[in-house]
């Protein structure tokens, strides 16, 4: 689970395996596959940042090139 920000500032984890498209419209907005939407602070690339170091953290990947399914 990756911590992110709601825009009042408060934190909570979700699942990263459930988001489904991050989109910044102008705020960015993960849908996940549940239909549930959550508006965040972080930007899709810092979404996408937290995604890979958590994967890597938990898998021990030490090459970026093995969590290239996001880019």
């Amino acid at each position: 689970m990756i911590p992110v920000h709601r825009l009042k500032g408060d934190v909570f984890y979700i699942n990263h395996r459930l988001i489904e498209t991050i989109e910044q419209t102008p705020d960015t907005v993960l849908r996940l596959t549940t239909d549930k939407k959550y508006v965040v602070k972080e930007s899709p690339e810092e979404i996408v940042r937290l995604i890979r170091n958590f994967d890597r953290e938990i898998f021990g990947l030490t090459h970026p090139g093995n969590v290239d399914t996001l880019e």
